[in-house]
């Protein structure tokens, strides 16, 4: 049964409050203004209305207050009210003593002439934040040696990365570029997509359907050969899912890679110095791991701290906020996608093409984050770090041509400094709760961590 009991403000004794807990962190506001206020606030709006009024017959000001009621009192009168609404939500709230965690949705529930103005406020409220099993955070920190394979396989990149490409005679396999004409059909009946004409497919890049790039491996640049293709259950066209095509393909060319050698050519390319030879592009090559191995720790590290203390302290979260989250994460996708750039969809297509049960669970989670983050950091009494704050904004300056220009963009934009300081602060909530959290080396290889932290959050 909801909860119900009601409230009076100091300012005003005779304005009625009543604050109701429908379950959850639900609540609705019931409030009952008096109508001598509002017929009070009516009359000044009529008075103001009087000395503005331009009416046919009358002086510009000087039209009779019966006159201007007459004409503006029913539209006078809906300002009013939603004046006063405006006016008293802050005060009931004060004295309700209730903290909203988004906009309200108000409802004005009986606002004729001669009777009080009511209107009921509904919206969601704070959790209460409890953070006490931060000693169960047991966390693996990764151990992780960069291997000589490790270097190996990072040189090996480089120079797939500068291969070229010339013509073989001999017949296609994996790694070699083929050239070809292909004609698909599925049941006799050719389908939309299933030609092409002079395609390039980069053999066991799987950036092709791989039963059509099996079926090349072996044959020779002017053979003609029919391959059947099953398309993958997830594919990205529905209608084509799960089912079976026939293609009849031509291999017009095979093309095989050539690696650069690695000589100072290639050694100055990537910023090896001169004369360390190959011993010195594997010297900054096994640098360079180093960075990303302890950029990859540190990632895990604290997306396995939160995971457990989102786990740990499972919070209900306003709907509201999650509301808010779900239209922020929406809109960061649609720039992702390039999706509106002509500026033509409306916000309700875009919504239909990227619905709100996409974003729900990540906001949620997101939300859920925010809070417990926020109680750390009152429970910590953690303090925004400037130092930090600027070796941020350094690294992110960094990245550009001009860094000087990329600060004072930061700088000159408030709401992106902010943004950055609440990055900052996370991180130094994060150190926080590792260092007094239960950790152990957990040995394993780069290739196993960086493999770790590419897959999705929990």
């Amino acid at each position: 049964m909801a909860q119900l009991f009601i409230l009076q403000t100091e300012l005003n004794p005779k304005m009625e409050i009543h604050v109701e807990s429908p379950g959850g962190l639900s609540r609705r506001l019931h409030v009952k203004i008096p109508s001598e206020r509002v017929e009070r606030e009516l009359g000044l709006r009529l008075k103001q209305l009087v000395a503005r009024s331009r009416i046919p017959g009358f002086r510009p000001g000087k039209a009779p207050l019966k006159v201007v009621q007459r004409q503006y009192g029913e539209s006078a009168r809906m300002d009013v009210i939603g004046e006063l609404v405006r006016q008293t939500w802050p005060e009931a709230v004060a004295q309700a003593q209730v903290q909203p965690a988004g906009s309200p949705n108000f409802e004005v529930t009986s606002e004729k002439a001669g009777e009080p103005l009511a209107y009921v406020a509904s919206f969601d409220v704070f959790p209460e934040v409890k953070l006490d099993q931060l000693e169960r955070i047991e966390i693996g920190k990764p151990a992780v040696e960069i291997s000589e394979a490790d270097v190996d396989r990072l040189v090996a990149n480089l120079r797939k990365a500068r291969r070229t490409f010339e013509t073989a005679s001999r017949p296609a396999q994996t790694g070699d570029v083929a050239v070809v004409d292909f004609d698909g059909q599925i049941d006799g009946q050719p389908f939309q997509g299933g030609k092409g004409e002079k395609v390039e497919i980069e053999l066991g890049e799987k950036q092709f359907l791989e039963d059509l790039e099996n079926a090349i491996v072996g044959h020779g640049a002017g053979d003609s050969f029919d391959a059947d293709v099953r398309f993958p259950a997830d594919y990205r066209r529905e209608d084509l899912r799960d089912k079976t095509a026939r293609f009849a393909v031509k291999l017009l060319e095979v093309r095989e890679p050539r690696l650069p050698e690695i000589d100072d050519e290639f050694l100055k390319a990537h910023g090896a110095e001169e004369g360390s030879g190959e011993q010195g592009l594997r010297d900054k090559c096994r640098t360079a791991l180093g960075h990303e191995r302890d950029k990859a720790i540190r990632t895990r590290l604290k997306r396995d701290l939160l995971d457990q203390l989102l786990s740990l302290h499972p919070i209900e979260v306003p709907q509201s906020q999650v509301q808010q989250e779900i239209l922020r994460l929406r809109e960061e996708a649609i720039k992702r996608m390039q999706l509106n750039q002509a500026g033509k969809l409306q916000p309700e297509q875009l919504q239909q093409m990227l619905p709100d049960a996409l974003f729900e669970a990540n906001a949620s989670r997101r939300v859920a984050l925010g809070l417990l983050i926020g109680e750390a950091i009152k429970l910590r009494q953690i303090r925004p770090d400037n130092s930090r704050l600027d070796a941020a904004l350094e690294e992110i300056a960094g990245d550009y041509e001009q860094p000087e220009q990329v600060r004072q963009f930061y700088r000159s934009r408030p709401d992106m400094m902010q943004g950055l300081q609440a990055a900052v602060l996370e991180e130094q909530v994060v150190e926080n709760l590792l260092a007094s959290a239960k950790c152990t080396e957990q040995p394993m290889n780069l290739e196993e961590l960086l493999k770790s932290v590419s897959q999705p959050a929990a």
